[in-house]
């Protein structure tokens, strides 16, 4: 397997547009040895440069669709292999993205070769199987939500809304003069905040469940109840205390999630880290913040904040 630096060499050898060539190659590759449908989702949210783009560009979004409608274009095949390297971001969207890979694939495969956080996780949750390798990552379901206050935008979890609320009850009740510090202290929420916030939790572990149930436990004769087990357990926020808490391959295990280690065949390995490092070297030497691509000739960008299809 070629390092990642003899990539970035070989990548700034080939000048302009090296890193497309070079990763359009790798990624032929993957597929020729895997024989299935194969597509690449990855943002740079593990970039150097990521301070300096808004969050929403790296990020699974309703806009990426007209990326996957040219991604999938073309493509015969009835098992997918798709390669997920992302921070997350909009249930709705990939709730959206599922319903289309599997209105196609009776196979997906989801191929974590570094993390896929929040949405990616509900998203790696929707494929009959997760290949991971040791050093990979998912990440907690619990939702996010983003709301203006005076102090300008803020994004909390949802469940810390909840609890700060259930706190403030507990708390005035047992001594009422702490109503005005309370009232203060939440007087920025906006109307309605308690109940989206539960309906984003509920909508997350829900989606997730189904997923579960439906493909990657579908053979399972418990397969109800280790759904349910399993999404509640991604998305219990007081169990992992951070959003961005890493789940590695042996938690996943432990918990009943269906996942192939990566390391169990060293040229699958091989094809699949050459693949992630000639991604994750494009982002550094060109504009791109995001890609979708499958292993022929469809493929979809973001540069800079503005997402554009690359003919």
């Amino acid at each position: 397997m070629p390092t990642r630096g003899e990539i970035q060499e070989r990548i700034l050898s080939e000048k302009s547009k090296g890193q497309d060539v070079v990763r359009r190659e790798y990624l032929r590759a993957l597929r020729d040895h895997t024989g299935r449908d194969t597509i690449l989702y990855a943002s740079a949210f593990t970039s150097k440069k990521l301070p300096e783009i808004p969050g929403y560009v790296i990020s699974i979004t309703k806009e990426d669709l007209e990326g996957w409608m040219a991604a999938l274009h073309g493509l015969k095949g009835k098992s997918l292999d798709l390669i997920l390297h992302s921070p997350g971001g909009s249930a709705d969207a990939a709730d959206q993205v599922v319903q289309y890979l599997r209105a196609k694939y009776d196979d997906i495969r989801v191929i974590v070769p570094h993390s896929a956080m929040s949405a990616a996780t509900m998203i790696a949750c929707s494929a009959d199987r997760i290949l991971m390798g040791k050093h990979s990552a998912l990440g907690p379901i619990d939702p996010q939500l983003t709301f203006s206050s005076e102090q300008g935008h803020t994004t909390v979890a949802a469940q810390s809304v909840l609890d700060e609320f259930e706190r403030a009850k507990l708390e005035v009740a047992q001594n009422p003069a702490l109503a005005a510090l309370w009232a203060g202290k939440i007087r920025g929420y906006p109307p309605g905040l308690l109940a989206s916030c539960q309906s984003a939790i509920d909508h997350s572990v829900s989606k997730v469940q189904e997923w579960l149930a439906t493909y990657m436990l579908k053979d399972d004769s418990d397969r109800d109840s280790k759904s349910r087990r399993i999404a509640e357990w991604l998305g219990n926020a007081r169990e992992h205390k951070s959003h961005g808490r890493p789940i590695g391959i042996q938690q996943a295990l432990a918990q009943g999630i269906v996942v192939d280690v990566l390391e169990d065949s060293q040229e699958l390995q091989e094809k699949v880290l050459s693949v992630f490092h000639a991604a994750m070297l494009t982002f550094e030497v060109s504009p791109c913040m995001k890609f979708i691509e499958n292993h022929e000739k469809g493929w979809y960008v973001s540069l800079a904040i503005q997402a554009v299809p690359v003919r």
